[in-house]
């Protein structure tokens, strides 16, 4: 079972707080020359050059960091604040609105960044204090900023869909285009169910009085449509020039970057120091990313060089008997 004691010792090291990048490549290391050749060792650098390579898929990965970039950038405009505020005025008259703005609000940002990590911190520090401030119940309100967050792994351009692309051999435009189904659904299981929540509790999410005169309503709408759309029909162009085929997922990602710089100075947010800063986040990102493919490469070798792939094999013929 040496295979399988891989997977264990791994998940055992990640609960311990390990990073994950060194936890897998360690842990591929340390099985491959106790229980393997160590002379196999010299495989390493063949693999990552073939990840790299063309054949390994090195042209779809480069539209990761154009990706992160382009989400980096509409997050420095301002667009996930814009967007709760605007959502919170249309949705406050309704018991749970600050907690479906959050779900629709992480959803667009999920559509424009790919990342979860900048979605869940630009949602807890946006939403979270508003919602406190509300008297919205802690519970409730933690659960659906990690809920909107952990959006961005499902809706396209998710960064863990490009790998998997990459890995699998599978065109991301297909990815992209079978995930959007189940991301929306998944978004619409989750409003359901703030919406079944508030009405068991309703002193969980208080409802935000608005004033009443038409001209603060049109205002709070027009203010929503002015911070959805720009948004939107970039997701649109860029989603839409992978889906018609008339771009690929890199390409498509240039084109994003792009779009988010016109936004940019747009929304009059433009500054050359926000753009080296996104650029350097960018760097920070795609390598802790890339470190993550590397080490899972590593653990792959060490997973069947030590048999692991005969075993599962075994197991799972096993249980079709």
């Amino acid at each position: 079972m040496i295979g399988i004691s891989i997977f264990i010792l791994a998940l055992i090291l990640l609960l311990f707080g390990f990073p994950v990048a060194f936890t897998f490549a360690g842990v591929g290391i340390l099985f491959v020359v106790l229980f393997a050749d160590p002379s196999q060792l010299a495989q390493i650098p063949y693999r990552i050059y073939a990840n790299m390579g063309e054949n390994g898929g090195g042209t779809v990965l480069m539209a990761i960091p154009l990706f992160i970039f382009m989400g980096l950038i509409l997050q420095r405009t301002k667009l996930a604040e814009q967007l709760l505020v605007s959502m919170g005025r249309l949705f406050g008259s309704v018991r749970g609105g600050l907690a479906i703005s959050t779900v629709l609000v992480g959803t667009l940002l999920a559509a424009s960044t790919g990342v979860v990590g900048a979605s869940v911190v630009a949602m807890g520090l946006i939403s979270m204090p508003i919602m406190m401030r509300y008297g919205y119940n802690k519970a409730l309100s933690a659960g659906t900023i990690c809920a909107a967050g952990t959006l961005g792994q499902l809706i396209p351009p998710s960064i863990v869909l490009i790998i998997l692309g990459d890995v699998l051999s599978i065109p991301v435009g297909d990815l992209f285009r079978a995930a959007v189904k189940p991301g929306l659904v998944l978004v619409g299981c989750y409003i359901a169910y703030i919406v079944i929540f508030c009405i068991i509790k309703p002193d969980a999410a208080p409802i935000i009085p608005l004033e009443n005169d038409d001209t603060s309503r049109k205002k709070a709408l027009l203010d929503a449509l002015f911070a959805v759309i720009p948004p939107l029909l970039l997701i649109l162009v860029v989603l839409g020039s992978i889906f018609y085929g008339v771009a690929t997922a890199t390409e498509s990602s240039a084109l994003g970057c792009i779009g988010a710089v016109v936004l940019a100075i747009i929304y009059r947010k433009f500054s050359l120091p926000m753009l080296f800063e996104s650029a350097n986040e960018t760097v920070k990102i795609t390598a802790m990313v890339f470190a993550v493919i590397i080490g899972a490469s590593i653990f792959s070798m060490g997973f069947s060089y030590t048999g692991g792939e005969e075993e599962v094999e075994r197991l799972l013929l096993n249980i079709l008997r």
